[in-house]
C-alpha cells in the first residue's frame, strides 16, 4: 500500500508583516550594524571638528573683536556666540551628507532599499527608518559638540542641554527635502551644484557666524527662508539663556522647523515609493 501524499495546506497561516514602526526599526538596526565599522573613527572627528573650529575661530578671531563689536553681540563672547552657530551648521552638514550618498546606495548603486523592499519592509518604512538613523547621528553630533563647546566655556544657561534636540530638528529641516530629491536622482551630479549655490550660503548667510542685522536690509528677511536660520536662532536662544526674551519667535522657528521637516519626510517617502516601484 502507498501512503497519500496530502498537498501542502493553502490555509497555513502566514507570518504576519511587521508593523511601521517594526519595519522602519529593522531599517534603523541595519544602519546601526554598518555604522559599527566605522564608529571609532567618526566619533574622534565629532570630537576633533569642534575642537578646532571653536578654538581657532572662536578664541582665536574672537580675540581680535573690540568691545563695540561684542555689544553688538549682545554683550557675550564671540566664543558664546558662535558655539550655537557652529552646533547647528555641523547638524546641518551631517544631515545633508546622510541624506545623499547613503540614499544612492540604497536606490541606484547597490540597490540596499530594493532588497529591504523585497521583504516585508515597505517603502514608508525603508525612508522612516532612514530618517530615524540620521536623527540618531545628528544627536550624536549635536551631543558631542555641546560637550566641547561646554568645556571651552561657550555654553552660559543649563537650558543648553535643549539644543540637542533643537539641533536634531535643524538637521531633519534638511534631511527630508534632501533625500527626497535625492530619490529623483540617478547620479550625484547635481549635488555639488547645490552645496555650492545652496548650501554653503545658507552656512555663511544664516546668522552662524554674525548677527543677520548685519546683512543689508533687503536680505534680511532672505535669511527667514533657510531652515538653518531658524535652527541657529532657537539653539543660540538654550545656549544662551535668551530664549524666553522672545516667546513668539521661538515658537515660530520651532513651527517652521516641524512643518519643513515633515514635508520633507512625506516627499522622501513618497518618492522612494515610486523609485521602488519603478
Amino acid at each position: 500500500m502507498t501512503a497519500r501524499v496530502l498537498p501542502p495546506s493553502t490555509t497555513e497561516a502566514r507570518p504576519a508583516a511587521p508593523s511601521d514602526l517594526a519595519a522602519a526599526g529593522r531599517v534603523f538596526e541595519h544602519y546601526a550594524y554598518q555604522y559599527r565599522r566605522s564608529f571609532r573613527g567618526s566619533m574622534f572627528s565629532s570630537f576633533v571638528s569642534p575642537a578646532l573650529f571653536l578654538t581657532a575661530m572662536g578664541v582665536g578671531l574672537g580675540g581680535y573683536m573690540s568691545a563695540g563689536s561684542l555689544e553688538a553681540l549682545g554683550g557675550v563672547t564671540y566664543l558664546q556666540f558662535l558655539a550655537p552657530g557652529l552646533l547647528a551648521g555641523a547638524v546641518m552638514q551631517t544631515a545633508i551628507f546622510e541624506s545623499t550618498f547613503p540614499v544612492m546606495y540604497g536606490l541606484v548603486w547597490r540597490r540596499i532599499f530594493h532588497a529591504m523592499h523585497a521583504t516585508p519592509i515597505g517603502p514608508r518604512a525603508v525612508a522612516n527608518g532612514t530618517l530615524l538613523w540620521i536623527a540618531f547621528r545628528l544627536a550624536l553630533v549635536a551631543a558631542i559638540f555641546l560637550a566641547v563647546a561646554a568645556a571651552l566655556g561657550a555654553l552660559t544657561s543649563p537650558l543648553a542641554v535643549l539644543a540637542i534636540p533643537t539641533a536634531v530638528l535643524t538637521g531633519l529641516a534638511f534631511a527630508g527635502p534632501m533625500g527626497a530629491f535625492m530619490a529623483t536622482q540617478r547620479t550625484p551630479d547635481k549635488f555639488s551644484a547645490i552645496f555650492r549655490w545652496v548650501i554653503t550660503p545658507l552656512y555663511l548667510f544664516s546668522g552662524t557666524f554674525f548677527p543677520i542685522a548685519s546683512l543689508p536690509a533687503a536680505l534680511q528677511p532672505v535669511a527667514w527662508l533657510s531652515p538653518l536660520f531658524h535652527g541657529v536662532e532657537l539653539t543660540r536662544g538654550f545656549a544662551l539663556g535668551t530664549i524666553g526674551g522672545a516667546p513668539l519667535a521661538a515658537l515660530a522657528h520651532v513651527a517652521i522647523l516641524v512643518g519643513v521637516a515633515l514635508a520633507g519626510a512625506l516627499l522622501f517617502s513618497r518618492n522612494v515609493r515610486r523609485k521602488l516601484a519603478a
